[in-house]
């Protein structure tokens, strides 16, 4: 995510007229070192033992081919591509090296002939249809105490979950901000991801990009993709099709950048898609939201170019075949947004809450992570506070707390969507829904409103957010039950004593 002042930036909207339409490299990098496009011929198999496996998508980034019935490929491809890469087929095990998905070979570039082959191995269950994958969001470690905070508290809660869905496959995607600028940390986000025991792909965000000496996109993530591959790709389990996509666009102006698809990706993205059946649940991992409701919420004229992406209309046509489920991190809020009937977004909280600075994020989400079930083509999810039982999913506050509304009760449902109900109880005897309200949750005005606040990272501030909801109990009640129903049938309940 980004800075109080970075995001204020007006100098930015200017930016969008300066983005480089060709092939341009590193500062750093001179012109000789810019080699002719020459083509080199990608080869391999596909295989588990001595069997191949027929109809497994193989790309180098451009282009995309399939197996054959022995599992062989062969993919002619030039040497701009990077990396030729496998969609991991359903039913088989996610190949990883201490929990860091291992699905790419690096392209030797000085071989005219590359040839790179995948082995696999069988999941132990029958079937994958029913499958369960965590999303972290940011966990932006920047500093050693950080790093220590997230191996001590994210990642064995996530280790203690999965533990639970041990009868289903279980992996986890982090959808960009690993760190905080600080490279080396990745060293550390890595042992987190050993300690969850699930295996996990990794998304570009702004803040795992390279800045220094770098005056344009190209070449951006070369940091990131030494440690974790290709910054898009997919995969599949069961009846789901994943694709990783990096809208992070560097405009080569310090740090600035915008949400962005460039060509190159959204080509590749309909030759992954074309091989994809069209029955299948489609799930799209990225680090800006395609879209988010920031700008009615706070009554903005334009919208903000480093907060959602600007091309998703491109995106949103390229999906329209398929119910599709996008999800995303960068906001530091949480938020479910329905872009139309067979597409639905879920800006997730972060891991680090307020950056490590306090337990919840700026829009009162407590720091945590998104669960998601897959049940065929079907997708349910809740929201999982770190260190709290998977029933958490309200927070009541007292009467007057909120010094705005000070005869009335605030609760924030952090994870709310149109599709759920919020009613409430006083003494036994039901009240109705409670008021929607669009306004500050009361914790984050207190932990960090003000220059000064939190002591740690004063930069962070509260964010405005519209899943507040408020109830006024009469002079004489004496309990207040709040009962918050999901888009699934699932009642969670929370009680309050009134004073």
């Amino acid at each position: 995510m980004f800075r109080r002042d970075f995001l204020r930036s007006l100098g930015l909207l200017g930016a969008v007229a300066a983005i480089p339409t060709g092939v341009a490299n590193a500062a750093e990098h001179s012109a000789k070192s810019l080699n002719p496009v020459e083509l080199i011929t990608l080869k391999g198999k596909v295989h588990e033992g001595r069997k191949g496996i027929a109809g497994v998508i193989v790309s180098d980034g451009i282009n995309c081919t399939q197996t054959d019935k022995n599992g062989f490929y062969k993919l002619l491809s030039n040497k701009t591509a990077e990396f030729v890469h496998i969609s991991i087929p359903a039913g088989f095990q996610i190949e990883h090296e201490k929990g860091i998905a291992s699905f790419y070979r690096a392209i030797n570039k000085g071989e005219k002939v590359f040839t790179a082959n995948f082995e696999l191995k069988k999941l132990a269950v029958d079937s994958d249809d029913k499958h369960r994958f965590a999303v972290w969001a940011d966990p932006q470690i920047m500093n050693r105490r950080d790093a220590d905070l997230l191996i001590s508290t994210t990642a064995p809660d996530l280790a203690e979950l999965a533990k639970n869905y041990s009868d289903q496959p279980f992996h986890g995607i982090c959808c960009g901000d690993l760190v905080f600028d600080k490279h080396e940390l990745f060293a550390d986000y890595k042992q987190a991801v050993a300690l969850t025991g699930v295996p996990f792909f990794q998304v570009l965000g702004n803040h795992d990009m390279d800045y220094e000496n770098v005056r344009s996109d190209e070449f951006s993530a070369v940091t990131f993709k030494q440690h974790f591959g290709p910054t898009y790709y997919s995969f599949n389990r069961g009846k789901a099709h994943y694709v990783v996509l990096d809208n992070v666009f560097s405009i080569g102006a310090g740090k600035r950048y915008i949400g962005y698809l460039t060509e190159s990706q959204l080509s590749w993205l309909e030759k992954d898609l074309a091989l994809v059946p069209k029955d299948s649940l489609v799930i799209v991992v990225m680090h800006i939201p395609s879209d988010t409701a920031e700008k009615k919420r706070l009554g903005l004229k334009e919208e903000n170019i480093v907060s959602v992406l600007s091309n998703r209309k491109q995106l949103y046509k390229i999906l329209e075949p398929f119910n599709t489920h996008i999800i995303s991190g960068h906001t530091h809020w949480n938020e479910n947004v329905i872009i139309n009937e067979c597409l639905m977004e879920h800006n997730l909280g972060t891991a680090c809450g307020a950056w490590w600075a306090g337990p919840c994020c700026g829009d009162g989400t407590p720091a945590g992570y998104g669960v998601f079930e897959v049940n065929g083509t079907q997708l349910s999810w809740y929201y999982k506070s770190t260190g709290k039982d998977k029933n958490y999913q309200l927070e009541v506050y007292n009467k007057g707390y909120h010094k705005k509304y000070p005869d009335e009760l605030l609760v924030n449902v952090w994870n709310w969507d149109e599709h759920w109900k919020v009613e409430w109880l006083e003494d036994g005897k039901e009240k109705g829904a409670l008021t929607r309200i669009t306004d500050y949750d009361p914790l984050a005005l207190e932990l960090y409103d003000g220059p000064t606040l939190p002591a740690m990272r004063k930069w962070v501030e509260p964010i405005i957010t519209d899943h507040l909801f408020t109830l006024k109990p009469s002079v004489t009640a004496k309990e207040i039950v709040v009962k918050v129903t999901d888009r699934f049938g699932t009642v969670y309940t929370s009680k309050k004593v009134v004073s």
